[in-house]
């Protein structure tokens, strides 16, 4: 039930006359009294002024009373509008969460694998290693979190900076300590000799083709949480304020307080004031449905997780192919860097640091379980039931909140009746040109710029778009955002003079960019979050909308009081 409908009901101590002129105003004075202390006629009126709530008989209300039911009005739907994606928000930001500190997780876990190869199998450079192996994730872990770095780049930055001591260690050990100028030679010759063979091609492409891939469903979400956040706070237009209005509260300037719309009068009221919302129901249902897909695509070479925890055995070979080509290497190293000057190296000989390198590696104990899969499972699995979300807002509106229930009078928009007799029409824009209760002059342009979006992100996530540098970031935040630009007509009535300017794009692509207020909360209260099967998730979820079902009718009564 809308928020200040329910106030009034609340408050109202017995419902105003069945049918006719109202033959006193005590009740709806109670009831309007709830909204703050307001000026109201002491009697029945004839109501000339009236704009919207227009009878033959004589009136409780004043205009100054219809503008304010009219606010009252739009307030309660957005808030409708509101509860009802919650728990839909909730899921969304809960696993953007959950993804992205795996990310995180499976980034620390490869660089410890990592720093362990070395410890076990090179140990006299497994310490002047550790810089460009943290350096090395650091940078995978930016790309996979949103910075647009070239993954190339990093990968043959890294095998750079590793070719000088794997050619002072273990190719040619009896060096001992080389000057930071030669040093820096060797490293120069890298890209020139290719040592690690086709290592850091195989490794750049495989981090890549997994990174984007995991990229692509966060930003996804992301953009998820914008379509979400564009329709909670979507303008409603002045044809769909007055419906509101009309079904919802003229029936006060009767004295008929406790009356609820007929289920057809409420679908054809809310079919027209969210037409434009239902356009997205195609694309969402693709959205949902690409997700599927991508998810089922991420195996092999395009499962992060997989490719994380194998880069050490990566590694392991690519430090194999330079020692096999040892003796090829330092010919091409001395011939183009010179003889360093050097004294008797402390360790080993290089035949004996040759065949500890090439010992079977003792790999570090690795996770057995598939955190990323298993969570992406429960998030789609999940996510699922509200593939129809958008379809179906206006007859769940209706439904559960608004509309009477079968077989009880009912407002039909004049009076009350046993039934309304009009034709109620479908979902869509399109088939509101016979809607007699609302009419609808096209599509709203932010609700456009919201199914372009799911239209890019749905060929990425096909795989019929490849994304390039930088095509991601064009995914940008603000339709919706409290910051940003609403949709529809606005007026002063409405209080929002000047709601366009300011405003707000902020790039999806930040680094360790968190659904605002929603995931800081959740993480603040829960370090260590679990992400259960569907039952718990369930039970949480029913907790919620419990919580929220005893909050919503009184906080807003309180800060009716407060204001008014």
């Amino acid at each position: 039930m809308a928020v200040l409908w329910t106030c009034g009901i609340l408050l109202a101590c017995c419902s105003g006359s069945a049918l006719g002129s109202p033959k006193n105003c005590e009740e709806v004075h109670k009831v309007f009294m709830a909204f703050g202390p307001n000026q109201f006629p002491l009697g029945p009126t004839t109501g000339k002024d009236l704009q919207v709530c227009i009878s033959k008989n004589s009136t409780c209300c004043t205009k100054k009373m219809e503008e304010k039911y009219q606010v009252l009005a739009r307030r309660d739907i957005q808030d409708l509008l509101q509860t009802s994606s919650s728990g839909l928000k909730l899921l969304i930001s809960r696993y953007v969460a959950a993804f992205q500190e795996t990310f995180e997780v499976l980034i620390r876990q490869a660089e410890n694998h990592t720093n362990a190869l070395f410890q076990e199998s090179y140990p006299n450079m497994a310490d002047q290693a550790v810089g460009a192996v943290r350096e090395l994730f650091t940078d995978v872990g930016l790309f996979l979190l949103g910075s647009e770095l070239s993954v190339d780049e990093l990968v043959q930055r890294f095998f750079d900076a590793l070719f000088p001591l794997v050619y002072k260690h273990l190719i040619n050990s009896s060096l001992g300590d080389v000057s930071a100028g030669y040093a820096e030679c060797v490293r120069s010759l890298s890209r020139d000799v290719r040592p690690f063979g086709a290592a850091p091609g195989l490794l750049a492409d495989q981090i890549t083709s997994s990174g984007v891939s995991g990229k692509l469903l966060l930003q996804a979400l992301h953009l998820s949480i914008e379509v979400i956040n564009t329709t909670d706070h979507l303008q409603l237009s002045r044809e769909c304020r007055r419906a509101l209005l009309k079904m919802q509260f003229c029936p006060h300037c009767q004295g008929l307080t406790q009356s609820k719309p007929c289920r057809g009068y409420c679908l054809n009221v809310m079919r027209g004031c969210l037409a434009s919302m239902a356009e997205i129901d195609t694309h969402w249902r693709e959205f949902v449905s690409s997700l599927e897909g991508l998810s089922a695509r991420m195996h092999g070479t395009l499962d992060l997780e997989q490719v994380l925890l194998g880069v050490h055995t990566l590694l392991r070979d690519a430090v194999g192919h330079a020692l096999r080509n040892g003796a090829s290497l330092s010919k091409q190293v001395q011939k183009l860097c010179g003889s360093p000057s050097r004294r008797p190296a402390e360790s080993v000989s290089v035949h004996h640091g040759s065949r500890r390198a090439l010992l079977p590696l003792q790999a570090p104990v690795k996770a057995t379980g598939e955190a990323f899969t298993s969570k992406r499972r429960d998030f789609l699995r999940t996510l699922k039931p509200y593939s129809t979300f958008y379809g179906g807002l206006a007859d769940q509106l209706c439904d559960r909140h608004l509309s009477s229930g079968e077989g009880r009078l009912c407002w039909n928009g004049t009076s009350m009746v046993q039934s309304y007799t009009v034709r109620v029409v479908g979902s869509g824009v399109r088939a509101q040109s016979t809607n007699p209760e609302v009419k609808v002059k096209g599509i709203d342009p932010v609700i456009n710029q919201i199914i372009d979006k799911l239209r890019h992100i749905n060929k990425l996530l096909q795989g019929k778009s490849i994304p390039k540098l930088g095509s991601l970031d064009q995914i940008e935040t603000g339709s919706g955002d409290a910051e940003g630009r609403y949709s529809g007509e606005c007026d002063d009535e409405d209080g929002c003079a000047g709601s366009g300017g300011g405003e707000s794009r902020t790039k999806l692509s930040k680094v360790y960019k968190m659904v605002p207020d929603v995931i800081s909360d959740y993480k603040h209260h829960n370090h260590h979050p679990p992400f259960a099967k569907d039952p718990e998730i369930g039970g949480r979820s029913s907790s919620l909308r419990l919580i929220g079902a005893i909050w919503v009718p009184v906080l807003p009564c309180l800060h009716m009081l407060l204001i008014w």
